[in-house]
């Protein structure tokens, strides 16, 4: 699985006891975290900026007198080897000969630990790219450990699936579908991926996560169940996504379900989620192009891989594509005699009607709508519900792109109150907290942040102004895996903020005993090499593609900033080494939610920002997208929202 693929949650940098940092830190090898100093291309080059001697706050200019507790140790569950201290730490809660927990006694922070150690982590991570085996053989695998975990493929149908991909929308399709059927009063269950705050949402009852006592019982249950199946034939364990997979299954059983909503992980045809052999119906959202060292560095083959989950028989459905995708997706169809068809746009569905009201803001959900609309009127057909929406046009075939045309129809009254009602966190979100408004899009791709740049600019004319004082616009990026940083923020410069600000998906904000935000999947040298990138591909940008400064001269600076004296029209560029950090200084305060500890004497926990600050202090009115990582939306939304972690 390459990184690109993750599916995990965002990182965490953990206060408490020391642990070594990678090597390419030098000697000092037990030095917290703190911050960067700017233009610094490569990652090796830290030591010097740091210095030998760098332990402490006050040698980073930071405010004397901090608490040692306070500082921001390098966690040890970023090293290639962190998972074996994980496992340790969970083992010191176990009982005789290393056996977990059982439920009752195990905590759900037991559990979310015992699932981290079954993370890939960042040294095993690269070798299995180098030597990737057959796909095929990774999914009849998942079927061998769905038959340990005491279920068989057929069981499976018995969950009445709605099995849904795409590169974008696809998540926000499933809210929508299982909104509506929800609605409809029927017992949902809902699969998703990645989670934002906690892991337990990636497995939702009637559109809830499920409740902590329920994911520790059903995780130990399971985990347990493959330890007594295993011999020296089989890897004991699944992966960390396989094994959420399995439990979600078994949580849908147990729970008597009336349907199941499964959002695939990856592409579709070797996806763990592709042992559904009879879903009730499938869908495909808009297709782009993402994960590309996994699927494919073209649409066509994209499509290909997408298209692996339509089943013989199985009606399934598409929004509109670009010509070749579609193509593809067509003629993967008639191999299997799948009968696929094209969504009509949303549009044709309010004919004759009001307009449809969406509980996600932006012009690209009205295709997810679109989609939802066809996937739960298909789903009530097939399970022979009455109120279903009456026919307004009949099927058609298009001539030009070769697929009949799903049938238009009017939504039920219940089918508008669940578009109307939908919640899909991270996504299209908007927070307003006094002179702040927090925009939160997960987007990814060089498609879906032409999409995010469109609804921001959008919110930000249609959002009345409280006063005639000045406006600032921020920016807060990341990007991970294996995507074009360099073309996603190009994408983003139309937006003309004010400040562009760049941190690795790292709360530090979260405790040591909270696993919920724990990866082995990648270094710290990457996650904050690749900060470093993205400040430089900005600045490039900005500079009108000519190539960023030189590197100041070596010394220890709390973090990356200050560019060169600003021209007009040019953004001030900053690199934090969190969110938290981050987070405060865009702040400055002024957000009446986050407020975080003040640091002793009052000082200001950023002096070298200091002077960059006075706009952010005086604005009338904070507009802060934050975008390019569902990761990175996650951790904001977890310091932003303390609910979202209870």
């Amino acid at each position: 699985m390459r990184a690109g693929a993750y599916q995990g949650p965002p990182f965490c940098l953990q206060p408490g006891a020391r642990q070594p940092v990678p090597s390419s830190w030098g000697r000092a090898r037990d030095r917290p975290l703190l911050g960067l100093a700017r233009h610094v291309a490569p990652v090796r080059a830290w030591q010097g900026r740091l210095g030998r001697g760098a332990h402490t706050w006050e040698s980073l200019g930071a405010p004397p007198g901090r608490p040692r507790d306070d500082r921001c140790q390098v966690p040890g569950h970023l090293r290639a080897s962190g998972a074996e201290a994980l496992v340790a730490a969970t083992m010191e809660q176990q009982g005789p000969a290393g056996r977990p927990p059982s439920a009752p006694t195990a905590s759900f922070q037991d559990a979310v630990r015992m699932l981290n150690t079954l993370q890939t982590n960042a040294s095993y991570l690269e070798q299995a790219k180098r030597q990737r085996g057959d796909p095929q053989t990774q999914l009849e695998a998942m079927e061998l450990y769905l038959a340990r975990s005491g279920l068989q493929v057929e069981d499976l149908d018995r969950l009445n699936i709605i099995h849904v991909t795409g590169t974008k929308g696809k998540g926000s399709t499933c809210a929508f579908t299982e909104r509506i059927l929800r609605n409809y009063g029927l017992k949902t269950g809902f699969f998703s991926s990645p989670h934002l705050v906690q892991v337990r949402e990636r497995i939702r009852i009637n559109g809830q996560p499920i409740s902590r006592d329920l994911f520790t019982k059903h995780f130990w249950r399971l985990y347990q169940r493959l330890e007594e199946t295993k011999d020296g034939s089989y890897v004991s364990m699944p992966a960390y996504f396989r094994f959420l997979t399995l439990m979600a299954f078994h949580v849908f059983l147990q729970e008597k379900v009336d349907l199941a909503v499964v959002e695939v992980g990856i592409g579709g045809a070797y996806d763990c989620t592709n042992i559904i052999r009879k879903p009730v119906v499938c869908g495909v959202s808009s297709l782009g192009v993402d994960h590309t060292s996994i699927l494919g560095d073209t649409m066509e083959k994209i499509a290909w891989q997408k298209g692996g989950i339509f089943k013989r028989g199985v009606p399934a459905f598409t929004v509109l594509q670009p010509d070749g995708p579609l193509a593809v997706l067509r003629d993967r169809a008639q191999q299997i005699s799948c009968p696929l068809y094209l969504c009509p746009p949303l549009e044709a569905l309010e004919d004759g009607g009001p307009p449809l009201s969406l509980g996600l803001e932006g012009e690209h959900q009205r295709s997810n709508a679109a989609l939802a609309l066809q996937l739960a009127h298909c789903w009530l057909q097939q399970q022979d519900h009455q109120d279903v929406g009456e026919l307004t046009a009949s099927s058609r075939p298009s001539v030009m792109r070769q697929l009949p045309l799903a049938p238009a129809f009017q939504p039920t009254a219940r089918m508008r109150h669940g578009l109307r009602d939908t919640e899909w966190l991270g996504r299209t979100q908007v927070l307003r907290r006094g002179p702040l408004t927090w925009y939160l899009d997960g987007a990814h791709t060089t498609s879906s942040v032409q999409a995010c740049v469109r609804w921001f600019l959008a919110a930000l004319r249609h959002q009345e102004r409280q006063s005639t004082g000045p406006e600032v616009r921020v920016l807060l990026f990341n990007s991970t895996g294996d995507r074009d940083p360099a073309a996603l923020l190009k994408v983003l410069q139309p937006c003309q903020f004010d400040y562009a600000v760049f941190c690795p998906n790292l709360t530090e904000r979260s405790l040591s005993g909270d696993a919920d935000q724990q990866n082995f999947m990648v270094t710290l040298d990457q996650v904050l090499h690749r900060c470093l990138e993205h400040q430089q591909h900005w600045s490039r940008l900005d500079d009108g593609g000519r190539s960023a400064p030189s590197p100041e001269p070596a010394g220890p600076k709390p973090l990356l900033l200050a560019p060169p004296p600003a021209r007009p029209g040019r953004s001030t560029s900053l690199v934090f080494g969190c969110i938290s950090h981050a987070l405060q200084w865009i702040s400055q305060g002024r957000d009446p939610v986050f407020q975080p500890p003040s640091p002793p004497g009052g000082r200001p926990p950023f002096p070298v920002a200091g002077s960059k600050t006075r706009l952010l202090r005086e604005a009338a009115a904070i507009h802060v997208l934050v975008t390019g990582s569902l990761h990175l939306v996650g951790g904001v939304l977890k310091l932003l929202d303390p609910s979202l972690s209870q």
